[in-house]
């Protein structure tokens, strides 16, 4: 016992940290780890078993290989073309990039949309001399609303989509549905915050109207092996689970790729990459590791179980918001994982379970906006921003995230209502 209550005490601070931001995030899960292996609750191996590294691969693959290309002025060629596409309208092109960043999100991973749309908001934002954070942070709500529609989307979706027996068009009817009103209502929200903020610079605007956009194009070689390498990414993450090949070796292919024949400085590409969020998140994935190993996540799903009375509409609605509150600040990798074959286990006593399945992928992907550690883009997204002179702070980020993970688990349990216990 005394172990999980030291578990549970080393992710307190350790969030408590990263939330008050005396300690960099980084620093402060890295501690996390040092204290887990000095109490003897995981040991070197144990812990290095709790780290992901197919996000760390996917992490480290997608950073080198946009470091590459940016050198091609494909970047900056698209912002200047959606700048005049847009008459240089912030709002509108802050739209377009929503829609991009969700759609994109459905069929990628997450991290890859965002590491390529990130770039181009900051470069646009730069040249119409704006604020690129309201864009970003709509990109980050976009990135997990997206991610949530389809069974690819989010690794969650995967799991539940294998244990349940469901397909992609099973998806796309239920958290499809849900996630695409959810789109809809925040974007109308965003809106609503950010309309009055986002007044582009006239003189900035007329500029780069004037601007030809194929002069930004500074090697045009690299720029036609980088589209071409884009769309092979996208073709091979939609279609790299048939062929048994994980996520990571994809994107780890494409930066091996591109390093030899971009023939750019490997030096700066290599530096390029965002390392202490890899490190930050190498050591969250084992410091949510010990509350595993010590059973607490587990605890956690049987106490979220145990609350419902064994009522089907009544646990959908406790495993839809309890999962959404916890992937806000936990892995909701492990906890989804923990939760399946409880599932399971009351399906095979004559529960309808299908709702509860909706629950937890709406909760666990929806819940990933709740915080600036929720979900993988949100740091990686955040941690670019910083990198260029634009950061989001953990308060930043959570006045505007967690009320958007609110709006859209709420309508997300409205269409659950109506569709389980109305129709």
């Amino acid at each position: 016992m005394h172990q999980e209550i030291i578990a549970i005490l080393i992710f307190v601070v350790v969030i408590g940290a990263i939330i008050t931001e005396k300690v960099h995030r980084t620093a402060a899960a890295l501690a996390g780890v040092v204290l887990l292996l000095l109490f003897g609750i995981l040991d070197v191996n144990s812990a290095i078993g709790y780290v992901d590294f197919n996000t760390i691969g996917v992490l480290v693959g997608m950073m080198l290989f946009v470091a590459v290309i940016k050198h091609s002025g494909l970047f900056e060629y698209i912002s200047i073309k959606a700048a005049k596409l847009s008459h240089g309208d912030p709002w509108k092109i802050m739209v377009a990039f929503i829609v991009i960043t969700a759609i994109c999100s459905a069929f990628l991973d997450n991290v890859t949309t965002v590491l390529l749309m990130g770039p181009m908001t900051i470069t646009l934002a730069k040249m119409m001399k704006i604020d690129p954070v309201p864009i970003l942070l709509g990109q980050i709500l976009a990135s997990n609303i997206g991610g949530t529609m389809t069974m690819i989307g989010d690794p969650p979706n995967i799991m539940i989509g294998s244990a349940a027996g469901l397909t992609f068009a099973d998806f796309l009817e239920n958290t499809g549905v849900a996630c695409v009103i959810g789109l809809v209502a925040m974007i109308f929200a965003m809106k609503f915050l950010y309309k009055k903020h986002l007044n582009a610079d006239a003189e900035a605007v007329q500029e780069i109207m004037e601007l030809d956009e194929k002069k930004a194009i500074v090697d045009p070689l690299l720029m036609k092996e980088a589209i071409v390498m884009i769309v092979l990414i996208i073709i091979a993450f939609m279609v790299h689970d048939k062929f048994g090949i994980e996520s990571c070796a994809v994107a780890l292919t494409a930066a091996a790729i591109m390093m030899v024949i971009g023939k750019q400085d490997i030096e700066e590409v290599v530096m390029d990459v965002e390392w202490p969020t890899i490190l930050f998140f190498f050591g969250l994935f084992i410091v949510v590791g010990g509350m595993v190993e010590t059973g607490v996540i587990k605890q956690l799903a049987t106490m979220i179980m145990d609350l419902s009375g064994g009522h089907p509409i009544v646990m959908m609605l406790i495993l839809l918001w309890a999962s959404a509150i916890l992937s806000a600040i936990l892995d909701n990798i492990p906890f989804v994982a923990t939760l399946i074959p409880l599932i399971i286990a009351m399906g095979k006593q004559g529960m309808d379970i299908t709702p509860l399945w909706w629950a937890i992928s709406l909760g666990a992907c929806l819940g990933g906006n709740g915080t600036q550690i929720g979900a993988s883009a949100n740091v990686v997204l955040c941690g670019i921003a910083g990198k260029n002179g634009y950061p989001i702070s953990f308060n930043e980020y959570t006045k505007v995230g967690f009320p958007m993970m609110i709006l859209t688990v709420f309508i997300a349990m409205i269409f659950l209502l109506v569709r389980f216990a109305i129709l």
